[in-house]
């Protein structure tokens, strides 16, 4: 079963240079879904369909979450893809403190479950501050 963590593994404190800014807007994650695909692609040149959905959906949850809890009007969200042969880190980093939390459970609640879509694909997946917000990330092995 995947674990969350909340300690340090995240190894950035401040948004890497070299990875792509998104506003804060509902747009973010059709991007984020481009880019992580891009970069999967890329770094795992032949890998199967479906573990790339997985980091898709993984990714759009995350930056969901980000637009949704971690942003103020004008902001803008990280997101950092890092692809290798035995699997990915995603990290989206935000400029509030805020910590994801699960709901409840409630079969009438529309909204609420992408913790536990992040949890379910990911082998682990944690929270880490940084000076001015905080880093969600999630490791997929594949």
């Amino acid at each position: 079963m995947p674990m969350m963590s909340c300690g340090a593994p995240a190894q950035e404190t401040s948004p890497p240079a070299s990875h792509p800014t998104f506003p804060g807007t509902s747009r973010a994650a059709a991007h984020a879904r481009t880019y992580a695909r891009q970069i999967v692609e890329r770094s795992v040149p032949g890998i199967a369909e479906g573990p790339v959905r997985d980091v898709e959906l993984v990714v759009s949850e995350l930056v969901t979450n980000a637009i949704r809890y971690g942003t103020e009007p004008g902001d803008r969200i990280t997101v950092a893809v890092i692809a290798s042969l035995s699997g990915v880190r995603i990290e989206v980093h935000d400029p509030v403190r805020r910590r994801p939390r699960h709901k409840p459970h409630n079969p009438a609640r529309q909204r609420g479950r992408g913790l536990l879509v992040v949890g379910a694909l990911a082998n682990s997946w944690g929270v880490a501050d940084r000076p001015l917000g905080k880093i969600v990330w999630a490791e997929l092995a594949w």
